[in-house]
């Protein structure tokens, strides 16, 4: 056996090993606790790879010596590498067992930094929406979603201030001791779940049925087509903000323009709390509603004053941060109903389009700024979110079907007996 064969040889037979402390009873199944929840969490903080570009584009085009909009393509390609890596890797957590999967994911993103396995984050929301019960779900799943928050602000801020006071590519050796203490963490303390699918299905069983559910389920699609919509406004800010803070009338430096992510702290602080006092109490319709409607009055705001005034990008991020998380936590939680087997291949159909939806945001957004400014991508983002909520008004909170309202207009969440 060749030495690198060896060597990965020992590498997987010591990811597929289990502390004792970690090992699964069906007699005795380890409570999911708060600490259990924010260790999934921190996990999540292996987002803040896809982001730690966002804030040094303006560096990144002056290094090589090309345009912004050519710079732009690097925020472009780590969304795409990480919608291959969802739709190719997340579904087969029904599959196998979730421990090793994400281990083995975490310590890839170490040796390849690409946004292919940088689908950790991914892996775990379904496990932390599997092991609650439905009426703390939303609440549970919206911590986790806040870690997926902090991840992508942390990544914007500390890639800003190390740009600042050092060198753009300063960030990724700091992602790279970072990454070396989640997986440490995970190892250590991860509970080895069981598969939740039926035995004998295969990987391409997997990814068809992902395929075949987001096309046959009313509710899954609808949810699909939403969180494509806001994510693509989403992306489509954050990408053109940097360029429209680093140049007239504000001309913000990179650590000016990587602080500008604090404002972000509002959501990820606010989130969880919001989520147990408000999202658990109502259906997940009406929180995608009241998200989705949030983030459109302040793209409005922040697209006829954004040419003035700083105030209109602060209102749009706090909006837009704040309304995402409602939105797509609550569209989650809603997927997450349909099969109790299949949440991963659900969560990876859902957030696939949420990420085709940042490509193109980032695409689409960059574009318009080139040939418009801050007034065109806010017009195109406008027209983003609305189609979101044109699409959650044509199926009621309580339909079955694909269009409809069958059911009534009530928004208070209940027990579903069947």
């Amino acid at each position: 056996m060749q030495p690198a064969s060896r060597t990965r040889s020992k590498v997987v037979t010591l990811l597929q090993w289990t502390p004792p402390n970690c090992r699964y009873d069906p007699e005795r199944v380890p409570p999911f606790t708060i600490w259990l929840n924010l260790l999934f969490s921190a996990a999540l903080f292996t987002v803040a790879n896809l982001y730690y570009n966002q804030p040094v584009l303006d560096k990144i085009a002056e290094d090589f010596n090309v345009s912004f909009e050519k710079a732009s393509t690097v925020a472009s390609l780590m969304q795409a590498g990480y919608a291959i890596g969802l739709f190719f890797i997340c579904p087969i957590g029904d599959w196998l067992r979730p421990r090793p999967l994400i281990l083995v994911m975490s310590s890839q993103a170490l040796s390849m930094i690409c946004g292919i396995t940088t689908v950790t984050p991914q892996l775990a929301i379904p496990i932390i929406g599997g092991q609650v019960p439905p009426n703390r779900r939303a609440s549970a799943v919206q911590i986790g979603v806040s870690g997926i928050l902090l991840g992508s602000l942390l990544g914007r801020l500390l890639s800003g201030v190390s740009a600042n006071y050092g060198h753009w590519r300063t960030i990724y050796w700091v992602a790279l001791g970072l990454q070396y203490l989640l997986l440490a963490l995970l190892y250590s303390l991860m509970p080895d779940y069981p598969s939740r699918a039926p035995e004998g299905k295969t990987y391409f069983h997997m990814l068809y049925s992902t395929v075949r559910m987001t096309f046959t389920e009313p509710l899954l699609l609808q949810v699909c087509i939403q969180s494509y919509c806001v994510s693509a406004v989403f992306s489509a800010f954050w990408t053109t903000l940097t360029f429209h803070l680093a140049s007239p009338p504000y001309e913000y430096n990179s650590l000016q323009i990587g602080l500008f992510g604090l404002i972000g702290i509002i959501a990820i602080v606010l989130g969880p709390f919001y989520g147990r006092i408000f999202m658990d109490k109502f259906v997940p319709w009406f929180s995608a509603f009241v998200g989705e409607t949030f983030a459109l009055v302040g793209v409005i705001i922040s697209t006829f004053t954004g040419n003035l005034t700083v105030a209109g990008p602060i209102i749009e991020a706090i909006a837009i941060d704040m309304g995402t998380q409602t939105s797509q936590t609550a569209n989650r939680v809603a997927a997450f109903g349909i099969d109790s087997t299949a949440m991963n291949r659900v969560n990876s159909a859902f957030v696939v389009c949420g990420f085709l939806g940042q490509m193109s945001g980032a695409a689409i957004g960059n574009k318009l700024y080139a040939d418009g400014g801050w007034t065109w991508v806010g017009g195109a983002t406008i027209g983003l979110m609305g189609l979101a909520l044109v699409v959650l008004f044509l199926r009621g909170p309580w339909e079955k079907g694909w269009v409809g309202w069958h059911g009534g207009w009530a928004i208070r969440a209940k027990v579903d007996e069947s």
